[in-house]
């Protein structure tokens, strides 16, 4: 990566940043051995003369500041693509953004870390599935984060229980936690152009500027409450077989993802905004996509 920011002033922030950029290398490295454990104990029939997928790292550099890796695992037994990217990036806003980020209309400059997963299974009867979490500092500091389950035959029971580990995550922040996030994923996580959610929700959240190191905490938590949860809901299914009427509505359904990633995603929109590299902004789409 490029030379170091300029530290903070404020030595509790510099000390945040550090440990929050560790974490999510940390946090990278814990998810992508887990969805390589599940690639090695895929017994499906359908996939069985496939190899089992390993991720390969690649690290690249942002000019003016920073930069990250990309993990991409492609063509595997289990995930037709799987993407967990962390980077760390800084400098100074464009006056056109500047004003749409809090702390940043006087002063333009930046300090972004974070995570971003994108699970694309290849059975449609395994949930593709989205975690990403942040935290940011302009002339203010905050965290944000969410994590969502789009499964492309939503099932009851898996969805009851992707949202229980996740409000056993937000009941650790606060008593009304869930309930908040849960309403904000709903809202946010929606095509207004299609009328319907992407998914079958999950959590949202944003700005937590207040204690930060209790929003760092919680931050920690959500991460924590993915890699529960999904490898085990991606464990209980992805030995069933399926059908190529299944696989023709898996490809309509991941139509929406790209739909709603490219035109109403935040995240990708400051990624592109501010530098970042498209192929790591772009990870999140699938590899294979049809539109009826």
């Amino acid at each position: 990566m490029s030379d170091a920011p300029p530290a903070h002033p404020d030595a509790a922030i510099e000390i945040r940043k550090t440990a929050a950029r560790a974490w999510f290398e940390s946090l990278r490295d814990r998810l992508c051995a887990a969805f390589e454990a599940l690639e090695d104990a895929c017994d499906n029939p359908a996939t069985q003369d496939l190899p089992a997928g390993r991720f390969v790292q690649r690290p690249w550099q942002r000019p003016g500041g920073g930069g990250g890796v990309i993990a991409l695992l492609q063509g595997g037994r289990v995930f037709e693509k799987v993407g967990v990217n962390v980077s760390t990036v800084w400098g100074a806003f464009t006056s056109d953004f500047a004003g749409k980020v809090r702390g940043a209309a006087a002063d333009p400059r930046f300090w972004a870390s974070g995570i971003s997963l994108v699970a694309h299974p290849r059975s449609p009867h395994v949930p593709p599935a989205h975690m990403n979490t942040r935290h940011i500092v302009t002339t203010e500091a905050w965290f944000g984060g969410g994590a969502d389950l789009n499964p492309i035959y939503p099932d009851d029971a898996e969805t009851r229980a992707f949202h229980d580990r996740l409000k056993l995550a937000c009941d650790g922040y606060a008593p009304d936690a869930y309930a908040c996030f849960k309403a904000w994923a709903d809202d946010y996580f929606f095509i207004p152009h299609r009328a319907e959610p992407r998914g079958v929700g999950g959590i949202f959240y944003d700005d937590l500027t207040s204690d930060l190191d209790h929003a760092f905490a919680f931050t920690r938590a959500v991460g924590e409450a993915f890699l529960d949860i999904y490898p085990k809901l991606v464990a209980a299914k992805m030995a069933q077989p399926w059908t190529d009427a299944d696989r023709a509505h898996q490809l309509v359904r991941r139509g929406r993802y790209v739909e709603f990633n490219l035109v109403y995603d935040r995240g990708t929109q400051f990624g592109l905004r501010t530098g970042g590299n498209p192929e790591a902004v772009l990870m999140s789409l699938p590899p294979l996509v049809a539109w009826p």
